[in-house]
């Protein structure tokens, strides 16, 4: 007796919605390469070939010599030094505003969490409402306060000011993400004789690894693009790579070398670019484990 052939549960035919979906994602798709794709050969060409006004061309005689220039000697307003300045300027702010922001948000997000405290309900919704708000609302009140305590334009206050507007989203994202573990976990360590703080080093930070890194993905990525902030409390000596970036496109002067624009522009997205592809599977490991439950 011969078996019977299983059918397949695959479509014979593609439906018109699935057409629909694989078009949409290639518009998508097309819409965030081609550009990228412009940047890329335009960073590679020299200005010979820019001018000849093909935009879409592979480069005929492509050279690094741009991303040189943009790294080591394009002019950021009166100094020529390129844009590695506000690279490590941004390194300096970023390091120490994401360890700051996800220490403290952790540990407040955790006390809201597991931790019957008087009005955190009330606290946690005042955060809440505070991260909604435009930053650039409370641009002159800190102006302000900076400029009255003391610490004015430096290092200190835009590392501070960082920490300060990231840690309602820091705090939203651990509290949601503690809150989905069980409860028993933290009621043995309490039956054992854990404190606050060791329950915290010992048990849930270790447990929120991929929380960790969207954190850091988070704080990374508006850190490193943000301008207006670093425009207005880094100070001169601690400009960003995105405001050196902008001086660099806007203090040319005589012909504008859009090969060297564009390599400064890579150049300043690089780090963000790399942060996400080498950890996204972490990333939306975090996003299921919690980062959106309310």
């Amino acid at each position: 007796m011969s078996a019977t052939p299983l059918k397949s549960d695959r479509p014979r035919r593609v439906s018109p919605a699935r057409w629909g979906l694989y078009a949409f994602i290639l518009i998508t798709a097309l819409y965030f390469l081609v550009p990228l794709y412009v940047m890329i050969v335009t960073s590679l060409k020299p200005m010979a070939e820019i001018r000849q006004g093909n935009l879409l061309a592979l480069p005929a005689s492509p050279s690094l010599e741009a991303w040189v220039k943009a790294w080591t000697s394009a002019c950021t307003g009166l100094t020529c030094g390129g844009i590695r300045v506000g690279f490590f300027n941004s390194l300096r702010i970023l390091v120490p505003s994401v360890v700051i922001s996800i220490a403290v948000g952790s540990l407040t997000g955790y006390a809201l969490s597991l931790w019957r405290v008087r009005g955190a309900n009330i606290l946690f919704g005042a955060m809440m409402v505070v991260a909604f708000i435009p930053y650039q609302v409370f641009i002159y009140p800190l102006v302000r306060v900076f400029s009255f305590t003391g610490l004015g334009q430096s290092l200190a206050t835009i590392v501070t000011i960082h920490t300060i507007f990231g840690l309602p989203t820091m705090t939203l994202l651990f509290r949601n993400y503690f809150t989905s573990l069980p409860l028993e976990l933290f009621k043995a360590a309490r039956i054992d004789g854990a404190g606050f703080y060791q329950i915290y080093a010992r048990i849930m930070m270790p447990m929120a690894t991929p929380m960790i890194v969207v954190a850091v993905i988070l704080q990374t990525t508006g850190i490193w693009n943000d301008f207006i902030l670093g425009l207005v409390f880094a100070g001169r000596d601690n400009l960003p790579m995105t405001v050196q970036l902008n001086n660099i496109v806007n203090s040319t002067q005589g012909e504008r070398a859009y090969n060297v624009d564009m390599a400064a522009t890579l150049l300043t997205a690089l780090l963000p670019l790399v942060i996400y592809f080498g950890s996204g599977r972490w990333f939306v490991r975090g996003i299921a484990a919690g980062a959106v439950k309310g």
